[in-house]
């Protein structure tokens, strides 16, 4: 064993050190337990392995895969810790103790990441390992596989159509079918697009049917169609690349099996159709790395005026892409930019022309500051000290009488109820006092604006947390004339459904599939590939989904709830093949 050899067994030693330690207060253990021996000699073991494989593979280890791993691993270590953090110290009352573990935890945390992205990169950047696995041998393929695959998807999501019959309706819903039946006044609150489609669907079912409960039934097909239709055109586009149709067919189990999918596209929710303009718009903008032609212009231009108006974040999410837009295909300015300028004149025309031209009222105020009304009630929960003008500007619009009751870190609608039922008016007119106010706050208690933020928002990046995943059954209690009538049913039924539901939260590797803080990682990961792997101009395939999941951070009311980035986890194929296939090929 030579000199260099010897340092880096040395080297591996302390990192595995590190590694145990952080492990051993991640997993709440005691200093003694056996199993932080285990985690030691596994860490050991394997940093080992890395570090022989980067020696022999030394092209991949370059300064752009070390910057990447860099950034990457001190973001990862962050959210892990910002979350975890108080039971490392929970026992500790000694400032330099408490300095000293979290020092050292947090270099353990880093230290893994680190490793494991170094050696997930070296296979990524390994592209004639990856030229065998995407593309392999020739073989005769199979005619119209994405076809088959989009009947595939629909056949195993038909049990869960037939069992929730006519359709999972929640109370959002029914408020959406209350317009539907020109009941209540349209509102953009739930988008007035989707309310549309739903009443276009809606009427002709009932025209053929004169059945209320059938109607709806004809509008959850259609969503259940869309959904698949974008699986299909995700599977074109790996068509496209010529990617092996072996994977095609694994990527379409992710769809056509795990049971959330399947309870989504029955559930009549403006998240489950905006979920599939997105995975279609991410798409289209991949496959314009094989030419730009008019049917995926085509694409480009539907996908993107419905991303902006099936949700109302979709809006400012594409307002956020436009300039990057605009600067990545400004050497194609006039096929591109007239496409990317017509989705924005067409999304803002039906937005606001033709929305205020039939009457369609729009969110209120508060609807966008759950974070700001939280991080300010934190305050107040917390009787710090404000100026006397401060109290009374905020009294001016709330009672703060009951707002430690009602007051929850992780659930803003308590607060913004607390809103409406004061003055909301006075703060519409009074917004710059207000924004003022919110920036004073921030600055004099910085800690509890960052606590009411992390509480607000952790379920969507920290991968350690649970929430009810697709848990929606029947249609809540309304008297319009629609009530769940399954057309299978019986004891197996049931209990098959929980089962398969319960078994996201049970079963480990499986339940990462499960979580939005591993998926908005996975993105991230799928990010700093393109930069590991020079191939900068992948960026914009992942800008849609960066770009809307900082609008959920921006203004999500709950902490934990998965239809809000289903986005996300219904891309999750479409960022890893966006990160392994080879655009030159």
């Amino acid at each position: 064993m030579n000199k260099k050899e010897k340092y880096l067994v040395l080297l591996n030693t302390i990192e595995s050190f590190f590694t145990a330690w952080a492990f051993m207060k991640a997993g709440r253990m005691e200093p003694g337990n056996i199993l932080t021996g285990a985690f030691f000699l596994l860490s050991f073991f394997l940093y080992r392995h890395i570090s022989v494989r980067l020696l022999a593979k030394p092209f991949v280890y370059t300064k752009q895969v070390r910057y990447s791993a860099l950034t990457l691993s001190v973001l990862f270590t962050l959210f892990y810790m910002a979350v975890d953090y108080p039971h490392y110290i929970e026992t500790l009352t000694n400032h330099l103790f408490q300095i000293i573990v979290l020092s050292s935890v947090f270099l353990g945390f880093f230290i893994c990441f680190y490793k494991l992205l170094l050696l997930l990169f070296s296979f990524s950047a390994d592209k004639e390992s990856l030229q065998t696995l995407l593309y392999g041998q020739k073989r005769s393929p199979i005619k119209h596989l994405p076809f088959f695959c989009f009947l595939g998807c629909l056949f195993c999501w038909f049990p869960y159509f037939l069992y929730e019959y006519p359709g999972i309706m929640t109370p959002d819903s029914i408020n959406q079918f209350e317009q539907v039946l020109n009941l209540t006044a349209y509102s953009n609150h739930h988008p007035f697009v989707h309310t549309m489609i739903f009443k276009l669907f809606y009427h002709i079912g009932f025209f053929l049917t004169s059945d209320m409960v059938a109607a709806v039934s004809f509008y959850t097909f259609f969503q259940m169609c869309f959904l698949a239709f974008s699986v299909y055109y995700f599977l074109k586009t790996l068509e496209a690349f010529r990617i092996r149709q072996g994977i095609q067919i694994l990527l379409t189990l992710f769809y056509a099996v795990i049971p959330y999918h399947a309870v989504f596209s029955v559930t009549l929710w403006k998240d489950v159709p905006f979920a599939a303009v997105v995975l279609l718009f991410s798409c289209s903008i991949l496959r314009m790395f094989r030419g730009k032609n008019p049917s995926v212009l085509l694409m480009f231009f539907f996908s993107g005026v419905m991303v902006c108006l099936l949700r109302s974040n979709g809006w400012y999410g594409f307002l956020f892409c436009l300039p990057f837009l605009l600067f990545c295909y400004r050497k194609c300015a006039r096929t591109m930019f007239p496409v990317i300028l017509g989705i924005l004149f067409t999304a803002g025309i039906v937005r606001y022309p033709v929305m205020n031209a039939l009457g369609v009222t729009q969110p209120d105020l508060v609807e966008s500051l759950s974070i700001p009304t939280q991080q300010i009630a934190a305050v107040l929960v917390h009787d710090r000290a404000l100026e006397k003008e401060q109290i009374d500007l905020i009294e001016q619009v709330i009672d703060t009488t009951y707002i430690k009751e009602l007051y929850n870190p992780t659930f803003a609608d308590n607060m913004k109820e607390l809103v409406r039922a004061g003055n909301q008016d006075y703060l519409s007119a009074h917004k710059g006092e207000f924004f003022r106010l919110w920036l004073s706050l921030g600055a004099a208690y910085p800690g509890d604006y960052l606590k009411a933020y992390i509480d607000q928002t952790y379920g969507y990046w920290y991968p350690d947390s649970f929430y009810p995943v697709a848990e929606g059954e029947g249609i809540s209690a309304t008297a319009l004339g629609v009530s769940h009538t399954p057309l299978i049913r019986g004891p197996l039924i049931v209990k098959g459904k929980e089962i398969s539901l319960k078994l996201g939260s049970m079963l480990p590797i499986y339940s990462l599939l499960w979580s939005m803080g591993i998926a908005f990682w996975f993105l991230l990961f799928c990010i700093g590939n393109a930069f590991a792997r020079m191939e900068r101009a992948k960026l914009i395939c992942y800008l849609p989904s960066f770009a809307l999941f900082l609008t959920v951070m921006i203004a999500t009311p709950v902490a934990t709830d998965f239809r809000y980035v289903y986005f996300m986890v219904f891309s999750l194929p479409f960022y890893l093949m966006c990160a392994l296939i080879l655009p030159d090929r």
